[in-house]
């Protein structure tokens, strides 16, 4: 239970903070709040994979929100449209190991997408694990995670 409450305060921690991002001068719209909770996750996600406990979670929820909220606020909504359509391109027909990239010729954000693995979840459904990275400006990022494959067709990241 103190578990699920570290946690709690931790994602409300980072709620306040992206809410003070915008205070402080900075927009924050739908790309900083959805790369902020996705990183969130992904963060608490890797805080517990490494055992770190209630703490390392805490601090993965934390660090992971805050960097993906970078992400997402840096993004426009034309990048996200191209990234998310070749992240969906790439998961569906690209073999493990294949780069992708994509651009956005009006700013120059760029990024590539590399399918690690392919397995099947928990449900059957056919999952893939794979790597992205985002430069923006100059700065690059990388992520690791891991989209199952829908009923309907899309792709679901799962991590």
């Amino acid at each position: 239970m103190a578990h699920n409450r570290l946690i709690a305060v931790s994602t409300a921690l980072l709620i306040l903070a992206l809410a003070g991002c915008e205070a402080g001068g900075m927009q924050m719209g739908l790309g900083t709040a959805t790369g902020g909770l996705g990183g969130a996750a992904a963060g608490g996600l890797l805080g517990a994979a490494l055992g770190g406990g209630s703490t390392g979670i805490a601090s993965g929820v934390l660090l992971g929100g805050l960097l993906g909220a970078g992400v997402g606020q840096m993004l426009d909504q034309r990048s996200r449209q191209i990234q998310a359509e070749t992240v969906s391109r790439t998961l569906e027909t690209a073999q493990s190991g294949t780069t992708t990239s994509w651009v956005n010729p009006d700013n120059g954000n760029r990024g590539t997408v590399t399918p690690l693995r392919t397995f099947r979840g928990q449900d059957g459904n056919y999952c893939r694990e794979f790597q992205q990275s985002v430069v923006i400006e100059g700065q690059s990022q990388q992520l690791t995670s891991t989209a199952c494959r829908q009923p309907d067709g899309s792709w679901r990241t799962a991590s």
